[in-house]
């Protein structure tokens, strides 16, 4: 099986990216692990320093370019994360960034990305009105596209994240990755497939609207109506003319699991209640796929939490218990 992106690019990638991104910690979860009578280790992504994954690929993808593509500027369709994490490393470079979104897109995630001086295109109710935007943006002003996932550069900085997991827990017999489009999943499965071949690969995503698990479904990427959910950092199509990630996914994950909104929020309140951290929706379904019983693993778990850009009034509500039905109306 040859990956479209090999571990050696993900090497690569890490010597790239070394003094631009946090090396982030893993620790033993000792309320999982007495839970499930397995070691369970959780990967604080979530700390990375703009708060999610997305700067590895986006560091990685920027580094990559040239001196005129570096002058052109970038541009994206981002849920938030994605776009963060690309105006923080263009600005690092000096360089113009623009970054496109859904209405859909959590009001924090925007602030944020304004505050780090890229600027905001808000267009349409999907991910794929967004990307249009781009497509526009790109063919008027010469603008260098960076997608947030379909793109070897961002696959394989996402993938540097796998690199640390193995070496961090090298008996690790499942990796539980969030599934969005892919970017990150199938650099995950790369790097943790190429150094530890039988450790097993899961991607996690939520069940209201998860494009890749109905893509891969249907053996084809296909359209899915993209609908409110906690985890908002995984809405959004994987587009039609996937040509990378779909693929990698299809080939090298071991299953993929979907959870409610109400195991998400479960997984949230753990996440606060019993190991004291923030994350996000997106973030915490690592943890709630193992808490609600929808993987049954008999060896080490690595499980990654991914993302903490919650609106903090939102993850108040959660913690307090407030209706999910009625959030994700």
């Amino acid at each position: 099986m040859t990956s479209a992106v090999a571990l050696q690019d993900i090497r690569t990638a890490r010597e790239r990216i070394a003094d631009k991104i946090e090396r982030t910690p893993t620790v033993l979860s000792h309320s999982l692990s007495e839970r499930l009578g397995i070691p369970v280790h959780l990967k604080l992504e979530h700390r990375q320093t703009t708060g999610s994954f997305k700067l590895r690929g986006a560091s990685n993808a920027i580094a990559s370019l040239s001196a005129e593509e570096k002058a052109r500027g970038v541009i994206a369709a981002s849920t938030g994360n994605h776009g963060r994490a690309l105006a923080h490393a263009a600005k690092l470079e000096g360089m113009r960034a623009v970054i496109c979104m859904s209405r859909l897109v959590p009001q924090n995630k925007l602030d944020e990305i304004r505050r780090l001086d890229a600027e905001v295109c808000i267009v349409g109710d999907s991910q794929d009105d967004a990307h249009q935007e781009v497509e526009r943006l790109v063919a008027q002003e010469g603008l260098v596209m960076l997608p947030p996932f379909d793109h070897p550069a961002i696959i394989a900085g996402q993938g540097t994240l796998g690199l640390e997991m193995i070496e961090q827990v090298p008996d690790a017999g499942l990796v539980l990755v969030q599934l969005s489009g892919g970017g990150l999943a199938s650099g995950v499965a790369a790097a943790v497939k190429g150094v530890s071949p039988g450790t097993k690969v899961i991607g996690v995503s939520m069940a209201r609207g998860a494009a890749m698990k109905a893509s891969l479904d249907a053996g084809r990427p296909v359209l899915v109506e993209e609908l409110p959910t906690l985890a908002d950092s995984l809405g959004g199509g994987i587009g039609l003319d996937n040509r990378l990630t779909f693929a990698m996914c299809r080939d090298l994950l071991d299953d993929v699991i979907l959870l409610s909104e109400d195991e998400i929020a479960t997984g949230i309140r753990h996440a606060y209640a019993q190991e004291r951290e923030i994350v996000e929706g997106a973030g915490a379904v690592a943890i709630a796929a193992l808490l609600a019983g929808k993987v049954k693993p008999s060896g080490p778990v690595v499980a990654l939490l991914s993302g903490r850009n919650i609106d903090m009034n939102a993850h108040r509500g959660i913690i307090c218990g407030e209706a999910i039905g009625e959030r994700a109306a």
